[in-house]
């Protein structure tokens, strides 16, 4: 007798239910996207690696709809073109100016630990090519993005659009101010490091939310922090895991 692979079994991917999300998003987009079975693999090897950062995650790991979000998100779009070969190797890539798309690991990660549920209203600062955005989109209600480099904010917002993302709305700005109009947010994202959590990030954050942002000296090993802004305005933080990102970059916009 054959064992389905979507039924109890001894098969290594079931306790986590992950061959059948695998195969469910490989299935439909096979025929008609080439990367669809890259994604799939990578998928898997996120969904492995959650074992680095239990401390952060779920006893099961990654939440069924963030690995879903792996499945879909084409990471071939937002990446420069001579890099589409790597583009879902897990881990960080040059996109130009000086910046990175972040590795998938930790841009699961970072969306797990907002815990969205679909309805939300979040805060991006550093919209780079826009993969974590799209990400985001897939995630929460309405995603609010600001970039300080003109030429991404610029080229991010035309590829959201062309590829449908019509929740993510990009911004030019200098993201340690966040967006006053557009929140309180419900979540916020900062995907570049800073020496200190922005204040004005902190008051645009609503009671109860959360914030994630590496937080450390720039070029240097810094620390992922989860913040949480109680009810009574009070807010605690825990640091996650060491990471390394590009430095937050203040000041007018260029």
């Amino acid at each position: 007798m054959t064992l389905s692979p979507c039924r109890p079994g001894h098969h290594p991917l079931w306790r986590t239910g992950l061959l059948c999300l695998l195969l469910g998003v490989l299935a439909p987009a096979a025929a008609t996207d080439e990367f669809a079975r890259q994604r799939a693999q990578l998928t898997q090897e996120v969904a492995e690696q959650a074992r680095h950062a239990r401390h952060a995650l779920p006893p099961a790991g990654f939440d069924a709809a963030v690995l879903a979000a792996l499945g879909k998100v084409p990471r071939h779009e937002f990446v420069p073109p001579e890099r589409r070969a790597q583009a879902y190797a897990n881990r960080p890539l040059p996109i130009g100016h000086g910046q990175t798309i972040s590795q998938p690991f930790i841009v699961a990660l970072m969306t797990q630990l907002l815990e969205l549920k679909g309805d939300e209203n979040v805060l991006e600062i550093g919209t780079g090519s826009g993969y974590h955005a799209a990400f985001l989109a897939e995630r929460a209600r309405r995603v609010h993005s600001v970039e300080i480099i003109a030429p991404l904010a610029r080229e991010a917002e035309a590829r959201l659009r062309r590829l449908g993302y019509d929740r993510v709305e990009v911004r030019l700005g200098d993201g340690y101010y966040g967006w006053k109009e557009r929140g309180p947010f419900d979540a916020i994202v900062v995907t570049a490091a800073a020496d200190h959590v922005p204040p004005p990030l902190v008051a645009q954050l609503k009671p109860g939310g959360r914030m994630v942002i590496p937080v450390g000296a720039p070029f240097l090993t810094q620390e992922l922090v989860l913040l949480r802004k109680e009810r009574d305005g009070r807010v605690t933080q825990r640091e996650i895991l060491p990471v390394a990102f590009v430095p937050l970059t203040g000041g007018p916009a260029r």
